[in-house]
């Protein structure tokens, strides 16, 4: 089921409903990486989508606009995540179905350093983040994603603008989070995620890091793969019921 959260055809959430459930569900927000592209959509996320509403979870596959000839880049990617998030709120007070006391947000690459920047001030009580970016200046200066940064904040950003739009920067984030990070990742290095845990554990926030042996960037977005067999492990049976 398709759910618009604005008026662009990018603003939008692919549900699916928990396939079996004794009552309000836990709901999982999915958000894809591609380094904010348009070349990539929500579609990445399918199988891990398919894979915990089997679990009992409610998923939210969300779209939003990204960078290319669709609107998208900073802000208006964070923001169409928040407004998202602000549709799930909404929506879970008019549907019993949905239990908002246990949201999860599980992002990859570009989609996990979206999960860590809309957190705060959401109905996230929890984040997962697989490969994230999360230093969009370390990211710019090594030339990753084939400069994707660029396309995003623009060319020549302040420190200002790599400070704000940078999860590194903007802890703690005070919600709970669990990071996933394989040490063969060819396209986001695993340091970064190591430098990430580190100062965020330093600021106060809780994280749980699993470094994730011999797995690569994808791995983590594959439901047979060690890493998000960890993913599952730590959530628990939906959710932790």
């Amino acid at each position: 089921m398709a759910t618009a959260y604005g008026e662009h055809s990018s603003q939008i959430v692919h549900r699916r409903d928990p396939e079996a459930s004794s009552g309000p569900a836990p709901v999982a927000v999915l958000l894809h990486g591609g380094w904010w592209r348009d070349l990539h959509d929500a579609r990445l996320m399918d199988p891990l989508a398919r894979d915990l509403a089997a679990a009992g979870w409610a998923v939210w596959n969300v779209e939003y606009r990204r960078t290319g000839a669709d609107g998208g880049g900073w802000p208006q990617s964070v923001d169409d995540v928040a407004r998202a998030l602000d549709l799930l709120a909404e929506t879970a007070e008019r549907e019993k179905g949905l239990d908002l006391s246990r949201v999860v947000a599980v992002g990859h690459s570009a989609g996990g350093h979206l999960a860590l920047l809309t957190a705060a001030d959401s109905p996230v009580a929890s984040v997962v983040a697989l490969a994230p970016i999360t230093d969009l200046r370390r990211c710019a200066e090594a030339g990753l994603g084939e400069g994707a940064v660029e396309p995003f904040l623009g060319a020549d950003p302040s420190p200002e603008e790599y400070a704000e739009s940078s999860p590194l920067h903007r802890l703690p984030l005070g919600v709970p989070q669990l990071i996933v990070h394989g040490d063969a990742d060819q396209r986001v290095p695993v340091e970064h995620s190591r430098d990430y845990v580190d100062a965020a554990r330093l600021a106060g926030d809780p994280v749980d890091y699993r470094e994730i042996p011999g797995e690569d960037h994808f791995a983590v977005v594959d439901p047979t793969s060690v890493a998000w067999r960890t993913v599952r492990e730590v959530l628990g049976p939906v959710g932790g019921r």
